[in-house]
């Protein structure tokens, strides 16, 4: 039982009107909406028909009245809103304050109609109305005590809890207020042209518009740090009229200029590093200014050698080079020299560390972003034409049937004369200059190791490689020039097999020398490769060998046979300032040509060998998908008429294959007509390209 202040039950004080037609009722009409309406007739045993302020008659419950406007019977239907707007003019939460102190000094408690006649000095149906909009719409004052039906009792709140729903209010109020001047400025920017919107380090500078604009971005990325991050941008998107998805928080940071259009979001989803710290590139600096070549006096002086630097034409870094020459007896001598990183950077310093958390350069088609500062890679470290330059060069002498007969490795300083690309080092073959001998035994020494390397089992899976640089890739439509290189070609061939017998000799030297290094094996599975004759030679039959190879393996001790190569042990030893396993190969090699010992055991070369490897593969998940993702865009950008020749590569289930777009170098699927197989090629037209959905859909040609 309980009473009011003055000793009265509170039951007492809460007498339910009875319904009946003509009264103006308050009722909830769903859990946004409360409406005034008047009661019309029984609807069944309990319910009641009313017509309310639009006009609409409906069937509702008792337990949705919410209140019954005391004195009125047989009220005018006409007349709900001309009601209901004398009462929204004289609400005044003002007077509720005053109330609430005077009820607050007496500990009295109070009904709708009771306040009306303290506030308004009448307890008539639109002053009684008004008391309770004022009640139940208070969140600070008052509180209820006790409800029945559609009648309710309201108490003063303490005055502590007052002030601290004030402080609350007053902060809701201010956020509301900075959020609708955040809409404001998305509204705004999103009205702008595409050359007048606002940079995006504006909207970085305030700190509370810096949390909105990151809580929109980390929502588009499914990366939110805390529930409060996502309620934020949900908030916005509400507000902004847009569906709570992280497509549509993406298409609005594009619009407001934020994003550019062809964001790659997975390189903010995977967070991957793309700048250099300060504290790095100042590190850096000193390194290239400070550093001391402690390999100076026991280089070997091979400037007079012809040196070859073959790579793609936007390579920013260049990591190796090439020479050879003729020994008296006939035989070929070649020269792998390799770009030497630890001339300035030592293990376990602080940009030694950088580059292990990074693991490798980041290739992709809209920029680079180098394992180290861009400065010393490229002053300091990368092979330049014309320059001399700190090297560690293999080199080997070959027996005539492509095997290793002699080998060295040694700190070198050469001076690079041709910086190639592959199509130029081509050409540059096809011509068969007199002038150009080098070059002509370099390919020489390349075919004999191919051939050596097929006679010890190894597997080719030569293919097609894409190649794409975008110019200008914040602008909507950047101009995308896309390469598609066959890796048989003789100047590919040609490094990518003096490479491999570079790996071959590092091995070697490794075992020889007792050395821990990270060794590569993969077992053949015994693969029968006449198995795959029926196949064409190339991209298809590649395809269908890689698909039954077994995962590569690494052992830190000793080599291990490398079978898909053909060669007894392998180790990456030719991009040091690109990949981070290379560069520990060349720690341990260069403390052994120093007479020290290697700085790392094989224990601690695995455990760094694992940190690597994880990051090496989110980067090669990034940049398949990033060059798919141009892929498409470049070919979403074509005439739609436009055919393309498919390889057949297998097929996927019936008649639906997965291809091989020869001029694009994409693997996809489609759709081919009955009696085509595996190695045929047939014509394809895009029907849809959709580079941000990753849509592609290919149609057949068929021929007639």
């Amino acid at each position: 039982m309980r009473l009011t202040s003055t000793g009265e039950l509170l039951e007492d004080k809460l007498v339910n009107q009875e319904l009946k037609k003509g009264l103006l009722l308050e009722f909830k009409k769903d859990s946004d909406r409360i409406l005034l309406g008047v009661a019309q007739r029984p609807d069944g045993k309990k319910n009641w028909m009313v017509h309310d302020q639009n006009g609409i008659t409906s069937s509702i419950k008792p337990q949705q009245i919410t209140y019954i406007v005391p004195g009125v019977e047989n009220f005018d239907q006409a007349e709900i809103s001309k009601f209901l707007q004398k009462a929204q003019e004289n609400l005044d939460p003002a007077l509720l304050e005053i109330a609430w102190v005077e009820l607050l000094e007496k500990n009295a408690s109070v009904t709708a109609e009771e306040l009306a006649e303290m506030i308004f000095g009448s307890a008539e149906p639109l002053e009684s109305y008004c008391a309770h909009l004022l009640l139940s719409n208070d969140e600070i004052y008052f509180t209820v005590l006790e409800t029945k039906g559609s009648c309710s009792i309201y108490g003063p709140r303490p005055t502590g809890q007052v002030e601290e729903l004030s402080r609350k209010k007053l902060a809701k109020e201010a956020a509301e207020n900075e959020l609708q001047d955040f809409v404001q400025l998305l509204v705004s920017a999103k009205a702008e042209t595409a050359n007048a919107k606002p940079a995006k380090s504006s909207w970085m500078v305030d700190e509370k518009i810096r949390y909105k604009i990151e809580s929109l971005e980390a929502y588009a990325i499914d990366a939110c740090k805390s529930d409060e991050q996502k309620k934020t941008a949900g908030m916005i998107l509400k507000a902004m009229g847009l569906t709570k998805t992280a497509s549509s928080a993406l298409n609005l940071l594009i619009n407001i200029g934020y994003f550019p259009v062809h964001v790659n979001l997975d390189l903010l989803k995977l967070n991957i590093r793309t700048g250099h710290s300060d504290e790095i590139v100042a590190a850096a600096e000193r390194l290239l200014s400070e550093s001391l070549d402690l390999d100076e006096m026991n280089r070997k002086d091979l400037t007079h050698l012809k040196v070859y630097a073959i790579d793609v034409d936007e390579a920013d870094e260049l990591d190796d080079a090439l020479s050879a020459t003729r020994l008296l007896d006939g035989r070929i001598r070649v020269w792998i020299h390799v770009a030497d990183p630890t001339r300035y950077v030592e293990p376990g310093s602080i940009v030694d560390r950088e580059a292990l958390r990074r693991g490798t350069s980041v290739f992709l088609p809209t920029g680079t972003y180098p394992m180290f500062p861009e400065k010393l890679a490229m002053e300091g470290m990368s092979l330049k034409q014309g320059e001399l330059c700190n090297a560690v060069s293999v080199s080997v002498i070959l027996h005539s049937d492509g095997s290793i007969s002699e080998y060295s490795v040694e700190n070198s300083i050469i001076k690079p004369t041709y910086m190639l690309t592959y199509e130029s080092a081509t050409e540059l073959l096809h011509l068969n200059l007199e002038e150009e001998a080098e070059l002509k035994m370099l390919s020489a020494a390349a075919s004999l190791r191919l051939k050596w390397r097929r006679q010890q089992g190894a597997i080719d899976t030569s293919t097609l490689e894409t190649r794409i640089k975008v110019v200008n890739p914040e602008n909507s439509e950047p101009s995308i020039n896309l390469y598609v290189e066959n890796q048989a070609d003789p100047a590919m061939r040609l490094v990518s097999e003096l490479m491999i017998l570079c790996g071959e000799v590092v091995a070697t030297f490794g075992s020889s020398n007792n050395l821990p290094l990270p060794y590569r094996g993969q077992p053949q599975s015994n693969i029968d490769v006449s198995a795959f004759s029926h196949l064409p030679e190339g991209p298809v039959r590649s395809s269908a060998i890689v698909r039954i190879m077994r995962a590569a393996e690494i052992d830190f001790r000793k080599p291990i046979r490398h079978g898909v190569l053909g060669i007894p042990g392998y180790v990456q030893f030719t991009s040091p300032i690109r990949r981070y396993l290379d560069l520990l190969a060349h720690y341990q090699v260069k403390a052994f040509l120093r007479g020290e010992s290697p700085p790392f055991s094989a224990g601690q070369l695995e455990g760094m060998a694992s940190i690597v490897n994880m990051q090496v593969r989110v980067v090669r998940r990034l940049s398949s998908s990033s060059l798919r993702y141009w892929i498409i865009e470049f070919l979403r950008r074509q005439p739609r008429e436009r055919k393309y020749r498919a390889l057949i590569l297998k097929f996927i289930k019936d008649r639906i294959a997965a291809l091989l777009l020869v001029e694009v170098g994409l693997q996809t699927s489609a759709w081919v007509s009955v009696g085509t197989q595996v190695g045929d090629e047939v014509e394809v037209q895009v029907e849809e390209a959709h580079p941000r959905d990753d849509v592609l859909s290919l149609k057949e040609v068929i021929r007639n």
